[in-house]
């Protein structure tokens, strides 16, 4: 009986969306790639408390579940561009409802 409803818990929506978003820096990709799409060095510039390397594993994760779009251009470098697909674009509406909520409920401390 456990392991039923063990099961069915890793089986619920809010569980896929964890998934499917993987690392709490996702959430704040999301939000910048919101403004517009980036290259990589723009992305950790605006987002400097995210390590190199956990920034690389968030757009790779998100790239592999669609919500990020990857375009490389053949220029000497090679540039890479990152933005969001339509259905990273349509989870700004739950990302605006955090932000509502952390506002009202979140620690104010955190936010400065």
């Amino acid at each position: 009986m456990k392991n039923v409803q063990k099961e069915e818990h890793n089986s619920s929506p809010i569980c896929s969306v964890l998934q499917i978003l993987g690392a709490k820096w996702s959430f704040l990709v999301i939000a910048e790639l919101a403004k517009g799409p980036r290259r990589f060095q723009q992305l950790h510039r605006d987002l400097v408390i995210v390590r190199t390397q956990s920034l690389t594993d968030a757009l790779r994760h998100l790239e592999k579940n669609g919500i990020v779009h990857r375009d490389v251009f053949p220029t000497v470098p090679v540039s890479v561009e990152y933005s969001l697909t339509e259905k990273g674009a349509d989870f700004q509406s739950s990302l605006k409802e955090m932000e509502k909520w952390a506002l009202k409920w979140g620690d104010s401390t955190q936010f400065i």
